[in-house]
């Protein structure tokens, strides 16, 4: 299922209106927001009025009843641009949390939370990683023990690597519900509206890239949740976060092509500014080669990518082959951008200069989402099924 004419035209437009979004709201202070640790609360109310959430979710809703398609594009586009802290935010909220609640919410619950996530007024997390527990979420240990006198659920555990920790009004928790069956079938998951008491909220995590997207630690203490904060099914969590897998995989994959394509483009142009030896860097055989080894391999990451957005927007996308996206595109990324950073020099090594932070950001690429050891993993069952 190809776009349509248009489909093509509307995206496009759609592509430029974020293009103009990041040049007025973001470029000057993005800087400095990575300094902070944070956006500013307020950019979520921003991109809510411009339509760029939830653009998936019916316009009952509050969304705009779109495809995946015009999903990926906003979040790409901020990617091209150098704006992964923001794309990571925005996958989150939009592509996982927005989708759980769509397809396995109730009636109450969609209308309480999408429309005020459509504009910002809301803001989701997903608390299923914790110190101990992280691409094996069957090794969780937050417990949530029905208390019959209190007619509620008491919520206990720790979560960590948690984005949109900071700024969440409200956080998706994967908790253990019935210890005497296996981990996967004992799982559920919890609406939780914060703050409430018992819920702390850790410091933002110090990380190597992605530093104005909020990664922060959450506690739970003996949190009360009532039967009406179960999300989709009691003991059926791990069953809705395998769902979305791929989903979310592929949103990683696409976001790092797109990121590769930007610094692509930024390179060339720094190549035929950069004077050398009497001549442009451009000039040099080395220089092209390079740069046509880079453009050719993003090139084979995009179709594969296209490919796979194509089978989700028709249904069709698996585990293995989001997991392939996954595991190609992450790993291309990170030896693209580590190539140009190259033809930067010392330059390239200077956080100033947009292609080192694109390193850093690029290195959690093959971590989260699964990692590039997991994805094998899959790939290899699959293969050997």
């Amino acid at each position: 299922m190809h776009p349509t004419s248009e489909e093509i035209e509307e995206i496009r437009l759609l592509r430029k209106s974020v293009a103009e979004f990041c040049k007025k709201e973001i470029e000057e202070h993005y800087t400095k927001w990575e300094k902070q640790g944070n956006i500013p609360r307020d950019i979520w109310n921003k991109l809510g009025n411009q339509g760029f959430l939830l653009p998936e979710v019916p316009e009952e809703y509050g969304g705009l009843g779109t495809t995946f398609l015009y999903s990926t594009t906003i979040i790409e586009t901020f990617s091209r641009f150098g704006y992964n802290s923001i794309a990571a935010n925005l996958s989150v909220h939009d592509t996982i949390i927005a989708q759980y609640l769509l397809n396995y919410g109730t009636e109450k619950q969609k209308k309480y939370y999408l429309p005020k996530m459509a504009t910002g007024e809301l803001i989701g997390a997903i608390a299923m990683t914790e110190p101990a527990a992280g691409s094996d979420l069957q090794g969780i240990k937050t417990t949530a023990n029905y208390d019959r006198k209190q007619a509620a659920y008491q919520l206990n555990g720790s979560k960590t690597f948690i984005t949109n920790g900071q700024h969440c009004d409200f956080v998706v928790v994967v908790a253990k519900t019935n210890l005497d069956v296996k981990p996967s079938r004992g799982m559920t998951l919890f609406i939780v509206d914060v703050p409430v008491s018992g819920f702390e909220r850790g410091t933002n995590l110090d990380k190597i890239g992605l530093h104005s997207c909020d990664t922060s630690e959450l506690y739970f203490e003996d949190v009360l949740v009532t039967e009406i904060a179960i999300l989709g099914e009691k003991d059926q969590g791990f069953k809705i976060l395998m769902s979305e897998l791929p989903r979310e995989r592929l949103i990683v994959a696409n976001s790092a092509v797109a990121s590769m394509e930007g610094i692509i483009e930024q390179t060339v142009q720094y190549v035929r500014e950069r004077e050398l030896f009497g001549t442009t860097l451009a000039s040099f055989q080395n220089t092209q080669f390079v740069l046509a080894e880079v453009a050719t391999k993003a090139r084979v990451q995009r179709s594969f990518a296209n490919e796979c957005t194509n089978l989700l927007v028709k249904g069709e996308l698996d585990t293995v082959i989001a997991s392939m996206a996954k595991l190609s595109c992450t790993e291309v990324q990170g030896e693209v951008i580590d190539h140009c950073l190259q033809l930067f020099g010392g330059y390239g090594y200077m956080t100033e200069y947009p292609i080192a932070r694109a390193y850093a950001d690029a290195r959690v690429q093959r971590i989260y989402g699964g990692s590039s050891e997991v994805m094998k993993l899959i790939i290899g069952k699959d293969l050997f099924s």
